[in-house]
């Protein structure tokens, strides 16, 4: 669909920056601050400011924090924002809205929120950005459907990139076992541990995870399936197989985005991939370098 999709948007920028497409970096983040709400959230495509989606966007404007000005305080301002959402008492993180997550999402998903609140934390050099992260991680690491493979593996995970990014490497472990248990010979995993059908974001995601994790052999056998169904236009369509139910037949952006991330760190387990040259940092009121 035409519709510009935020969430998305600002997730792709890290991998934009570390593919060497800066330019459509700094357009994606220069977008993203146009529109940013004044309380510091991001709307997704209903115009609400759904926690999740912001939380991606911060991905991004940690990697364009030093590159495009008024990256940093769009940051700082989208991470007290989401402070604002975090349970007190509990730990859980809340949302304004969970209306476009239909049936197939839920609140284990906020746990992928959190390495951008932590890595913002060290890059803005305020403490208690990180600190609300790890509260938080202790309310999830308390859910018992956080590890196991339940659910749709594009959310699952989500979960499970999650847990790597936070250290949290022997959790992974656990929720990994499971989807190794169903990866089939073609190295193809099925969406729900109970059907036939392939969601290909999350065949992308656990090869991402499975390289991070040193599985290197599960993680190519994932890529090698990937790039046996990827479509001649070079995307993805959300799901495949019999009976798929995961936006089937439509290329969704997102597909894309994680297939890059798994194709980079396949590169560099064999040694193959230099990372571009860092963005020249920007002074300050200086304008962004096209």
């Amino acid at each position: 669909q035409p519709a510009p999709y935020a969430e998305v948007t600002g997730y792709y920028i890290p991998t934009l920056y570390q593919w060497g497409e800066t330019a459509l970096a700094r357009q994606y983040t220069k977008w993203l601050l146009s529109i940013q709400l004044p309380e510091g959230g991001f709307p997704a495509p209903d115009g609400v400011p759904y926690t999740f989606d912001t939380g991606q966007i911060m991905r991004g404007l940690v990697a364009a924090a030093a590159d495009v000005p008024g990256a940093e305080a769009g940051l700082r301002r989208a991470c007290d924002w989401m402070l604002t959402q975090v349970d007190a008492a509990t730990g859980q993180l809340k949302t304004p809205s969970t209306e476009l997550w239909s049936d197939i999402a839920s609140d284990l998903i906020h746990t992928y929120a959190l390495p951008p609140l932590v890595r913002a934390g060290q890059l803005l050099g305020v403490p208690r950005y990180e600190e609300a992260a790890r509260f938080v991680l202790a309310y999830y690491k308390r859910q018992p459907q956080l590890v196991p493979f339940n659910r749709l593996s594009h959310f699952h995970a989500y979960a499970m990139e999650a847990l790597t990014e936070l250290g949290e490497m022997d959790l992974a472990r656990q929720g990994m076992a499971d989807v190794a248990r169903v990866q089939r010979s073609d190295g193809s995993i099925p969406a729900y541990p109970d059907v036939e059908w392939v969601c290909s974001t999350g065949m992308a995601q656990y090869a991402i995870v499975w390289y991070t994790l040193g599985d290197k052999a599960r993680a190519e056998r994932a890529i090698a399936w990937l790039e046996k169904i990827q479509n001649p236009s070079g995307g993805f369509f959300g799901s495949y197989g019999k009976g798929a139910k995961y936006i089937a037949g439509a290329e969704i952006s997102w597909g894309v985005k994680y297939f890059l991330d798994a194709w980079r760190l396949k590169l560099l387990s064999e040694g193959r991939w230099s990372e571009p040259a860092a963005p020249a940092p920007h002074a300050p009121g200086e304008a962004a370098r096209a």
